[in-house]
């Protein structure tokens, strides 16, 4: 079989077609916001909120309501609690993310165990990609949409609340509400991500590319690039993968996605393992040079 059939044949299927294109526009999104949140340094926040959605979704399942409200009410549920919990106690805010990310998260447990239902919500936890349905692509292009235009419209804002929140206020912006649009924007992300990797893997997604774009350049408009072209790639191989080897679809873009930060971390020119190492053996040798010189001359004078 040539290469040009192996890349064709997995694109007869439609659940394929579905699930390739949610893949894509998933990767795109949490590449995106992937980039200010490792900036901000909101991993582990990143980590609280995509967790603490799940009872959320689970309850607007029950509901009947968009699996999106009852994200956002919980992911802000969340992110008011960690405050809460941090500001009235000595708890410090990694442990006060811990508690209630997983507490948050049990919950989201219980209520599936006890929810009847004719599909099944473990596929929220562990992501059921290729059972992609067409309304669910829908949403999935309509939040993604959403939460795209909005980071490309506030670029500039949002970019000066990451550098310098104290600059950003004295220019007329409110901090705070750019952070809680960040929030608001991580808890709309998550949802998208949701029907690709689930709610476990969500957080590799929203720091991966945005991680593996930082050790690439030292510029932000650059990595809002990079992030999404390096997960679009990962995205791909991912699913390819897990059609020929028959493995998770979700688990393999995110392996995917590790493969090449793996290889980013130790062959970046600047900012690699290998990178660093030259670049400090160049400064020895040229260090090393410059004192010879003097006694060299000094030498040839005698």
């Amino acid at each position: 079989m040539s290469a040009f059939e192996l890349l064709l044949e997995p694109l007869e299927y439609d659940f394929m077609l579905r699930a390739l294109a949610t893949t894509l526009i998933a990767s795109v999104v949490c590449a995106v916001l992937s980039c200010w949140l490792v900036l901000i340094g909101w991993s582990l926040m990143g980590d609280a909120v995509s967790h603490a959605v799940l009872p959320g979704v689970v309850l607007a399942y029950i509901v009947g309501a968009p699996f999106a409200l009852g994200a956002v009410v919980f992911g802000f549920l969340a992110v008011g609690l960690i405050g809460a919990v941090r500001d009235t106690s000595r708890i410090k805010e990694d442990a006060a993310i811990g508690i209630v990310f997983t507490s948050l998260f049990a919950l989201g447990l219980v209520l599936i165990s006890v929810t009847p239902s004719h599909t099944d919500l473990n596929h929220i936890i562990f992501g059921n990609l290729l059972g992609v349905s067409s309304s669910e692509l829908l949403q999935v292009a309509v939040l993604g949409a959403i939460t795209l235009v909005v980071l490309v419209a506030k670029n500039r804002d949002f970019t000066l609340y990451t550098f310098d929140p104290t600059h950003a206020h004295a220019l007329g912006l409110n901090p705070k509400l750019l952070g809680a649009t960040l929030l608001g924007l991580l808890a709309l992300t998550s949802v998208v991500a949701l029907q690709t990797v689930g709610v476990i893997l969500v957080v590799a997604m929203l720091i991966i590319p945005g991680a593996t774009a930082y050790l690439l350049t030292d510029r932000f408009q650059r990595m809002l690039l990079i992030a999404p072209t390096i997960s679009i790639l990962c995205a791909v191989i991912g699913l390819y993968s897990s059609y020929y080897l028959d493995t998770a679809s979700g688990g393999m873009v995110v392996l995917a996605q590790s493969a090449v930060f793996a290889l980013v971390y130790v062959f970046s020119p600047r900012h690699g393992l290998i990178g660093r190492r030259l670049a400090a053996r160049r400064r020895r040798n040229g260090h090393s040079r410059t004192e010879q010189t003097p006694t060299m001359t000094a030498s040839a004078g005698s």
